[in-house]
């Protein structure tokens, strides 16, 4: 009777553990699940925020290009202006 006991508390306290360490190793896979899914939403937010700053600098170089063109080009025409009053003496 007594090893019957002896074994059938073995079975249950090794059924025990075998529960707990399933438990641990889903805890473990949904922590890394976790992980993962936190590592993809940094990434987005980090892509996006380069997104915007690279769009705000195209923007700023295109308008000061577009400055700089205009700037050039009244220039080109008082220089033209002056080249030509001299011409005209």
């Amino acid at each position: 009777m007594n090893i019957l006991r002896t074994t059938s508390l073995a079975l249950l306290l090794g059924m025990g553990m075998f529960a707990v360490a399933q438990d641990s190793q889903s805890g473990a896979k949904q922590d890394m699940k976790d992980a993962g899914s936190d590592t993809k939403s940094a990434a987005q937010s980090a892509a996006s925020g380069t997104a915007k700053g690279t769009k705000k600098a195209a923007n700023a170089t295109k308008k000061g290009t577009k400055k700089a063109v205009n700037k050039s080009a009244e220039k080109t025409s008082d220089a033209a202006d002056k080249v030509q009053d001299k011409t005209k003496q």
